[in-house]
């Protein structure tokens, strides 16, 4: 769970390819960054939304915890974590300010924006009613001489106000809805400065983690059919909760649950986790680290030193990728975990492992699947129902919403899954058009209209010939 919550932390710290000049790092910080609430609402208040990526001033979280014995003592451990910026300036010989000094040594300093890891924690006894705590760090400024007396580094760090608040609320005998309310108290001289100025002020990469003893939490997204009512009242401003922690060997009946949990302001699925072929953080989590790999391995001897000189995790990487072991590097082309043995069937008849021919008389196009009576292919409309469990995070937000099929793909694993586009969407076309869809397997939509499709490989079959008494 922490290298999950690292990950959120430092998602966007630093982009490829990792250097000061690069525009991408000239826009930084764009995940869970709480400002001082004058800056952000200077020009009117903020629309909340589940995703951190949008300004705001205040975190909310709400999720459900289950107490399974209610004579048990139930413990909570709450911890806010974010980054505090830190401008690191800088200075030469005779203490003047420049962008760029190089040393004796030939390694090279510069000036730029750094962040430094800040955790505040809160452990209570399970009760009704409120508990506030800091969060917040001081205004500080740090030294560091560098060699041969060519300068130095001036890492000056602007005061970050901000609390939090823990409430428990009893809906039920053996039911609380927790509320973690992460606030910005600070203010700025100008409520109109640029975003970054008003940066030194903020909390950076927001989220929560939550632990319990004694209990445990229910999944938003899989609460089971009894707390569905109580799920959907739970209200996340900014961030949204998943369970951390290993997921379950099989499904519980009454909904997912785990004594661990994380709110983050990217939009996860329960029990997130790092894939073990991934030799370290990149910082961008939204790319596929072999691809990366590959770019920063591709960066010339300037761009590297620039790079180095930029940030010391920035050095990081550099230091990973040049020295990364051939088997390591094989290791990120890629990993199918939902395939059982060789020669192993699936319960349709189809190889578990992809074969040469194995797709022979596969068309996407113009393909066919039965869905409640219907057969559904290319151009069919649908209603999206995505399943509760297990379904990805982003498909949540489409549920009820109707949509056109494109295509029908056959897996390597024998599964089936619907390429679609969503009707109201206005870029539908456009992603037609580039063959980027959203992925529903059958029994996450419903049939519209009655439309049936025909089945092309009956379509194929011939007539039979001609009867005795016909002939």
């Amino acid at each position: 769970m922490s290298a999950v919550a690292d990950a959120v932390l430092y998602e966007g710290y630093l982009l490829y390819p990792y250097r000061r000049s690069s525009p991408k790092n000239r826009a930084r910080w764009q995940f869970g960054v709480l400002f001082p609430r004058d800056w952000v609402e200077a020009d009117g208040p903020v629309a909340a939304g589940m995703s951190g990526a949008a300004d705001s001033w205040y975190q909310r979280t709400e999720c459900l915890l289950r107490v399974r014995r209610p004579d048990a003592a139930v413990r909570l451990r709450v911890r806010v974590r974010y980054l505090h910026l830190q401008h690191k300036q800088v200075e030469d010989a005779d203490g003047r300010p420049v962008e760029s000094l190089t040393c004796d040594d030939g390694t090279v300093q510069l000036t730029f924006e750094e962040a430094v890891a800040r955790a505040a924690d809160l452990t209570v006894t399970l009760d009704e009613g409120e508990h506030r705590f800091a969060v917040g760090s001081p205004a500080a400024t740090d030294t560091e001489e560098l060699p041969s007396g060519a300068g130095r580094i001036v890492r000056r760090r602007t005061e970050v106000r901000a609390s939090a608040v823990l409430e428990a609320e009893r809906l039920g005998e053996d039911l609380f809805r927790l509320r973690v309310r992460t606030t910005n108290d600070g203010q700025v001289e100008d409520p109109h400065a640029p975003r970054d100025l008003a940066l030194r002020h903020a909390l950076i990469a927001t989220h929560t983690l939550l632990g319990v003893e004694g209990a445990e939490f229910v999944s938003l997204i899989d609460p089971g059919r009894a707390l569905q009512e109580a799920a959907r009242s739970c209200r996340n401003d900014f961030t949204f909760p998943m369970l951390g922690g290993a997921p379950p060997a099989t499904a519980p009946e009454d909904g997912s649950a785990s004594a661990l949990l994380l709110s983050s302001p990217i939009i996860l699925p329960d029990h997130p986790q790092v894939a073990p072929e991934s030799p370290g953080d990149l910082h961008d989590a939204g790319e596929i680290d072999e691809i990366l790999t590959l770019r920063t391995m591709l960066l010339t001897d300037e761009e590297k030193r620039e790079a180095r000189a930029t940030d010391p995790r920035a050095a990081e990487i550099l230091d990973r990728v040049d020295t990364m072991p051939p088997e390591v590097f094989e290791r990120l082309h890629g990993a199918i975990r939902s395939l059982g043995p060789a020669g192993e069937a699936s319960p349709d008849g189809r190889p578990a492992w992809w074969q040469e021919g194995g797709d022979d008389g596969l068309s996407p196009a113009t393909d066919t699947v039965l869905v409640d009576g219907v057969r559904v292919g290319g151009g069919s409309p649908v209603r999206l129902r995505p399943r509760g469990r297990g379904a990805d995070a982003q498909d949540m937000f489409l549920a009820g919403r109707t949509a056109t099929v494109a295509a029908v793909f056959h897996d390597v694993d024998g599964s089936t899954h619907l390429a679609v586009t969503v009707d109201d969407d206005p870029a539908a076309e456009l992603h037609g058009w580039y063959g980027r869809f959203h992925y529903f397997r059958p029994d996450e939509v419903e049939p519209l209209g009655g439309t049936d499709v025909p089945d092309p490989a009956a379509a194929e079959e011939p007539s039979p010939g001609p009867t005795p008494s016909e002939a």
